[in-house]
């Protein structure tokens, strides 16, 4: 577990992996995001896309599990918001993606002294290492002397 204390602005890592799959693809879109190029083959043939694809948000979801996967997380409260999130290509049946994460910025919490924000610059990149999603992440960490 990494605390508040143990970030340093800089630091990259890389988390996990995920391999998408055509059926997650359209299970998600039938429930989330029921656009015909995310559900089926043939309407996303006659697409921008010309195949089936993930949806964005079906992405940011991958990213999130990948991020989960991390041996050393941070000691996060609570996620503070998401920012320039950008769709930059996109994710196919038999990608295999990985998370790319840079910590930012951290400031401590004014009203809290056992606390403080960290900002995450993360990129998801296919296995071509072309970026399909990037955005940032502030989140509220524990320190070490958190109750």
């Amino acid at each position: 577990m990494r605390y508040f204390e143990d970030v340093e602005v800089g630091s990259t890592s890389v988390h996990g992996s995920y391999d998408v799959t055509a059926e997650e693809i359209k299970e998600f879109a039938a429930k989330y995001d029921p656009q015909p190029f995310h559900l089926d083959e043939e309407a996303a043939a006659d697409s921008m896309f010309g195949e089936l694809v993930a949806s964005g948000w079906h992405t940011m979801a991958m990213c999130m599990r990948m991020l989960n996967q991390d041996p050393d997380p941070l000691a996060a409260l609570a996620g503070v918001g998401a920012d320039k999130i950008r769709w930059r290509n996109p994710v196919q049946p038999g990608d295999h993606l990985e998370l790319h994460t840079e910590i930012l910025a951290k400031r401590p919490s004014g009203s809290h002294e056992d606390r403080g924000y960290v900002t995450t610059g993360i990129e998801a990149h296919n296995q071509r290492d072309e970026v399909v999603v990037s955005y940032e992440t502030t989140a509220l960490v524990k320190g070490r002397d958190y109750d």
